[in-house]
């Protein structure tokens, strides 16, 4: 029998993407031969209305999508009412959060579900079409850029008036991976000086290819899988002084720093935001992990006492629900293809792909680094 995907409707407050926009759905049901079921309105928050889904048979709930689904495709980790819905051996694959959602990944183990966590993907050649943590990251950096325009206080771009010249903002991006070279090419696009920092050798090339200069703080902490490792105190106390010296210059900052499975490395200070120049921004791409600025409040624009506008944004990608689901959808497409063969679910748990992004199979949790920090 042909494969049955279904796709629920997003139920975390503020998300408003969908797992599958109209066309991957096409594609899925005339190329792969499969079935798929939208419940209605699942679109909707991110202007796809249930008449675009053509290619799909709408059912009038979630209920219908656990019940019948083979493999259930979402956005956000299912929540305890949507896993009591899921069926034995049914897959599910969605972000999950494995490392801080402990109680959604035992209870996938112990209900025997099957499910591949997005942000488990292997960073492989093979697998970038499946990179979901990149294709959104790319969009939260930019989101992250215009913010920063939005909230600063005077223009980004340099502009020549009847009232002399204006100088452009000088803006500093922390962290040069995909997040941070789309806030790059985006505050360049906006007319900045921007700078950059990362610890990671590599970024020096990326950076200079967008135009921007990367800031030579005598650290280097390249780590496995395209990310930094964490640095050691006396890293960080020299990494700390040089970028305390280039926050005092600076009208924007923008900060993308994060490590897989842990907290966001503090990389600000209190003490840097003091020393900080009256109407400058700081935008915290990682709030939701901890926030790379120790005084960032997830969810909430602050202003310091000395006149420096803290933002911490949080699902950031959700802010441009169209291309993000799009982009997200495609990233499943690829990875759902994997699995399909002549219509029918045939998984194959060998390959690297689906196997590094395997988080819990036939009752145990299968990832050896979730396993270790979860147990079990």
């Amino acid at each position: 029998m042909p494969i049955k995907i279904g796709v629920p409707k997003e139920v975390l407050e503020g998300e408003q993407r969908v797992a599958l926009d109209p066309g991957v759905v096409t594609r899925l049901v005339k190329q792969a031969g499969a079935e798929v079921l939208i419940e209605k309105d699942a679109g909707k928050s991110a202007h796809f209305l249930n008449e675009a889904y053509e290619d799909a048979k709408l059912v009038d709930s979630a209920d219908e999508v656990y019940q019948n689904a083979d493999v259930v495709l979402k956005v956000q980790a299912p929540t305890d009412e949507e896993l009591n819905k899921m069926r034995e051996g049914q897959l599910v694959i969605s972000f999950m959060d494995p490392y801080r959602k402990h109680d959604t990944v035992k209870a996938l183990a112990e209900k025997k579900i099957n499910s591949i966590a997005m942000e488990l993907i292997p960073r492989i050649s093979r697998a970038q079409a499946m990179d979901a943590l990149s294709s959104q990251a790319g969009l939260a950096g930019y989101k992250c850029a215009i913010q920063a325009a939005e909230l600063s206080p005077g223009f980004f771009p340099m502009l020549t008036t009847a009232a002399g010249t204006i100088r452009p903002a000088k803006v500093l991006v922390v962290g040069a991976g995909v997040a941070g070279l789309q806030a790059i090419a985006t505050a360049k696009r906006l007319g900045a000086q921007v700078e950059a920092y990362d610890i990671r050798p590599d970024a020096k090339e990326q950076v200079e290819s967008l135009g921007a200069k990367l800031i030579d703080t005598g650290v280097d902490a390249a780590g496995e899988g395209g990310y930094a490792r964490e640095l050691t105190d006396e890293e960080k106390a020299q990494q700390a002084e040089a970028l305390a010296a280039k926050l005092k210059e600076v009208n924007a900052v923008i900060t993308t720093a994060a490590i897989p499975g842990r907290p966001a490395p503090k990389i600000i200070s209190g003490d840097m935001v003091a020393d900080m120049k009256a109407g400058a921004v700081i935008v915290d791409m990682a709030a939701e992990t901890g926030g790379n600025c120790e005084l960032t409040q997830a969810g909430e624009t602050i202003v310091t006492d000395n006149g420096v506008t803290i933002a911490g944004p949080v699902n950031i990608p959700s802010k441009s629900p169209v291309h993000a689901s799009e982009m997200y959808a495609k990233n499943l497409l690829n990875l759902v293809n994997l699995m399909i063969e002549e219509g029918e679910l045939k998984p194959d748990w060998e390959d690297e792909v689906l196997a590094g992004g395997c988080l819990t199979r036939d009752g145990e949790i299968k990832h050896e680094g979730v396993k270790s920090v979860i147990g079990g």
